[in-house]
């Protein structure tokens, strides 16, 4: 069987990696691509590096574009990252941790690699039962921007791509994904997840992503293998 290429966006977190094994399961010849955006830490960009390499991507590009320049997110301004928060709290409203546009980005330039590789199949792991509400994660804009895309390359004019943006992990939970992933064989010990980690990489325990990450390893009865500091029990 000819594998059929396609761009996976990896960010080096959980979710990116679970996607990347996904698409290598079905039996695409995997291109990732990972940005420097300007992000607090590099942990992730390390991560992925791992990741792309651990699950045999066959080329793994970082794209460095300046997001700083806009801020407006506790990952690329100098504001602080919310800890310690109920998930009554993560339920409500679109947190600082949103980076305004992102996705957009990222998928533009998956576009563009797409269209280079003659590739009609891009992979993202948005998920939209997450507390986070991020407007970029939902099914809504993800059917939107393949539309778009559709329209927007010579490749697709001219009849030679038809792009399909695929979301395995959309309406799954933390728990089913790492689940999925295990069955995969992916190494979550090579991924970060963590929106403030510290200075050697270590997970605050605390934010948002460490708890939800947490809890869908407690779910599976597993430990996180990246927690070393100890994640607060939030009430549901």
């Amino acid at each position: 069987m000819i594998e059929q290429k396609a761009v996976v966006l990896l960010s080096g977190g959980l979710d990116s990696a679970t996607v990347l094994a996904i698409a290598k399961a079905e039996r695409y010849d995997v291109y990732a691509l990972s940005f420097s955006y300007g992000q607090r830490h590099s942990w992730e960009l390390e991560s992925a590096v791992r990741v792309a390499h651990a699950l045999r991507a066959r080329e793994h590009r970082v794209a460095s574009i300046d997001l700083r320049a806009f801020g407006g997110s506790a990952l690329t301004a100098d504001l602080s990252v919310p800890k310690g928060r109920a998930i009554a709290e993560m339920s409500s409203g679109i947190p600082i941790t949103y980076v305004p546009a992102r996705n957009t980005i990222f998928l533009s330039f998956a576009l563009a690699w797409a269209e280079v590789l003659g590739a009609n199949d891009i992979f993202v792991g948005v998920n939209a039962l997450d507390y986070s509400g991020y407007p970029d994660c939902r099914p809504e804009f993800i059917e939107a921007f393949e539309r778009m895309a559709n329209l927007a390359t010579k490749a697709g004019v001219e009849g030679r791509q038809r792009l399909q943006i695929h979301a395995p992990l959309i309406s799954m939970s933390k728990a089913e994904i790492i689940r999925k992933g295990i069955e995969l064989g992916v190494d979550y010990s090579l991924t970060s997840s963590c929106y403030d980690p510290s200075s050697t990489g270590a997970p605050c325990g605390l934010c948002d992503s460490c708890f939800l990450r947490s809890k869908g390893f407690e779910q599976n009865g597993l430990r996180d293998p990246l927690q070393t500091a100890e994640v607060r029990h939030l009430p549901a």
